[in-house]
């Protein structure tokens, strides 16, 4: 039997990952404050629109900000790195504080962090729909097995996580759908990795080639899988997952 095993959002694009134990999907949107700001770097190009992950702060171009853990605290946020001062922030009013508490993370050869935006139609995620992204603990393990570590959910960025089922299974469900709690998601494409998931979450330094472990292991570097909810309704952890095809639900 397949069930949730863990429910992650990450509040700012990049900066922050916060576990949740449930939440509540709705059709055609992302999963509810994921990815609802990103911080822009100089040169970025942006219209309050979705757009590309290039102009935006990300663990790909500074490793450091995956140690980066968010929490809520009333209406404000609290960030907190091994590295920084916790940080308590209304979001978006004290965006600045934010692109000030990270910078001394982010690399000096990299455009620099400038603004936070949003997006008028759905979250800043790196697929250009409203994805939410679905991940397999067993092909997890698979993968930390070929890289002789354990490997953290969170080197994943990953909003829902599933058990219960053979490692890459998921490579099957493109264009079903799946009965996740009361929600109903259709299972559009693979994620291709990044350099993010080099950075270990704990301490924000890379440690492991996990892209050059997915290519020489299995011939690709794709590690998950996005999908759109088409029906909305509650999620938690311990909610099983059924596999559809897509003239069933």
């Amino acid at each position: 039997m397949i069930r949730v095993s863990a429910l992650w959002r990450h509040p700012v694009k990049g900066v922050g990952a916060e576990p949740l134990q449930s939440t509540i999907l709705r059709a055609g949107e992302c999963l509810p404050g994921d990815r609802a700001f990103a911080i822009a770097q100089q040169g970025a190009e942006t219209t309050g629109t979705w757009a590309a992950c290039r102009n935006f702060v990300r663990g790909a171009k500074a490793g450091s900000l995956m140690a980066v853990s968010a929490r809520p605290d009333g209406d404000n946020y609290i960030f907190t790195h091994p590295d920084r001062p916790d940080l308590r922030v209304a979001l978006p009013a004290q965006g600045d504080d934010l692109i000030e508490w990270i910078k001394p993370l982010y690399p000096d050869n990299r455009p620099a962090p400038e603004r936070l935006v949003t997006s008028r139609e759905q979250g800043m995620t790196d697929a250009a729909f409203p994805s939410i992204s679905l991940l397999s603990d067993a092909s997890r393990s698979a993968l930390g097995s070929a890289a002789d570590a354990t490997l953290d959910r969170r080197r994943f960025r990953g909003n829902i996580w599933l058990d219960g089922l053979e490692p890459w299974k998921e490579w099957d469900w493109i264009g079903k759908r799946l009965r996740i709690g009361a929600a109903l998601l259709e299972v559009r494409e693979r994620i291709t990795r990044c350099r993010a998931t080099h950075a270990n979450p704990v301490t924000g330094r890379d440690d492991l080639d996990l892209l050059n472990v997915l290519a020489q292991n299995w011939g690709h570097r794709d590690f998950g899988v996005y999908a759109v909810c088409v029906e909305g309704g509650e999620v938690h952890i311990g909610d099983e997952a059924t596999v559809h095809d897509r003239t069933r639900s």
